[in-house]
């Protein structure tokens, strides 16, 4: 491979990817898999804010010591100038070409320092901001036209930034996230790894993974719609995978509704391939998104995916094809669109195949870092 890219004429990229963590999350599992995916001829480093999560250990075998520039909590404080001046002499010290930057916090410290290296950076915006306040929204807006590119991995999110922040159309490209195909296809053969609640012969089970953190995921307006079917006599049996402060509320609100003994709370689990394996159908009903990996690995799954008609969702589903659309906070038109698919199983078939086909075709984890290394040579002005 080295032999045939130094034949090709391609010239080493000293190139630092820079994001807060290596949790799991979709950005995390983004970097870590350009990292595996890039060429040998880059000179890779990478950068941290915090060296935490149990993604590190993936970051450790692909031979990365990561280099941290901790905020120490917060970025109001004299610190912050120090981090910045550390990491500008680091990136001169290293001869760094170009640093692409994957998050809020990360930016604000990365985007300057190599301004002031002078090397290249490329920004990604990966959400719209719907959690952000006021001032961190303008504080973003300003590094970000800092940068020299802008990659936002949806179409609603490029909107966005030329709309509501003006940069122009040719600093900004879309790439979408990519799947590992075969990877995800070998997780979901290990089958599940933990318990799974008794199943209802005869009774569709709807799977929902998302954070129980933030109430964007509005996991009460699907709570809602399972309520309004059991009111007509249809009964689903619900997963929803995930965890966090706002659980023990939806747990109340399921028992409130009468819905309790159909939902259950799976928690944080590793076997998310395999339970979307044993479900019917999918669903996602977010008042805000940007691209969702639990969307592409549910249609990865080939599943019906129900999804929300908010950033990046409409770039994966298009109504009646690969899954089903339906507007945010609108639990009456999520419980119209279940009771479509139970009722129409092989209409909710042909959408499931339709879902596997667009992710094996168009969000493929070669494309993704093919997309990827176009951009950053061609940003660092190389050939």
């Amino acid at each position: 491979m080295r032999r045939e890219e130094a034949r090709m004429g391609r010239e080493p990229l000293r190139l630092v990817q820079f994001t807060r963590s290596f949790h799991i999350g979709g950005t995390e599992v983004q970097v870590l898999e350009l990292l595996r995916g890039l060429p040998p001829s880059y000179r890779l480093q990478v950068s941290v804010l915090e060296e935490e999560g149990p993604l590190m250990g993936s970051v450790w075998k692909l031979g990365h010591a990561p280099e941290v520039f901790s905020l120490k909590g917060t970025l109001a404080q004299p610190n912050t100038l120090v981090q910045l001046y550390r990491l500008s002499r680091w990136l001169k010290q290293h001869r760094v070409q170009l640093v692409h930057v994957h998050d809020f916090y990360s930016s604000i410290l990365a985007v300057p320092a190599a301004k002031l290296a002078g090397a290249k950076v490329i920004i990604g915006r990966l959400d719209l901001s719907h959690w952000q306040g006021k001032a961190r929204r303008l504080l973003h807006a300003q590094v970000t036209r800092m940068a020299d590119h802008v990659i936002a991995n949806a179409g609603a999110i490029r909107t966005l930034l030329m709309e509501e922040e003006g940069l122009p159309a040719e600093r900004i490209s879309v790439i979408h996230n990519g799947l590992d195909l075969a990877r995800f296809d070998a997780r979901a053969a290990e089958g599940v790894k933990a318990p799974l609640p008794p199943e209802t012969p005869g009774v569709p089970t709807v799977i929902h993974v998302a954070n129980m953190s933030h109430p964007v995921k509005r996991q009460e307006d699907l709570l809602l719609a399972l309520a309004m079917l059991r009111h007509e006599g249809v009964r689903l049996n619900a997963w929803l995978v995930g965890d966090g402060p706002r659980r023990s509320g939806l747990e109340k609100m399921a028992r409130e509704l009468g819905v309790a003994d159909g939902v259950h709370f799976l928690k944080h689990r590793t076997d998310v391939p395999a339970l979307y394996g044993r479900a019917t159908f999918g669903v996602l009903c977010s008042s805000a998104e940007g691209m969702s990996n639990a969307v592409m690995e549910g249609m990865a799954a080939g599943l019906p995916m129900v999804v929300t008609r908010v950033g990046g969702n409409p770039d994966l589903i298009v109504d009646g094809e690969r899954g089903l659309l339906v507007d945010p906070e609108r639990p009456a038109q999520l419980a119209q669109a279940f009771r479509r698919l139970v009722n129409h199983p092989e209409e909710a078939r042909k959408m499931g195949k339709a879902a596997r086909g667009f992710v094996a075709r168009e969000l493929s984890l070669e494309k993704m870092v093919r997309q990827h290394d176009a951009l950053y040579r061609q940003v660092a002005q190389l050939p």
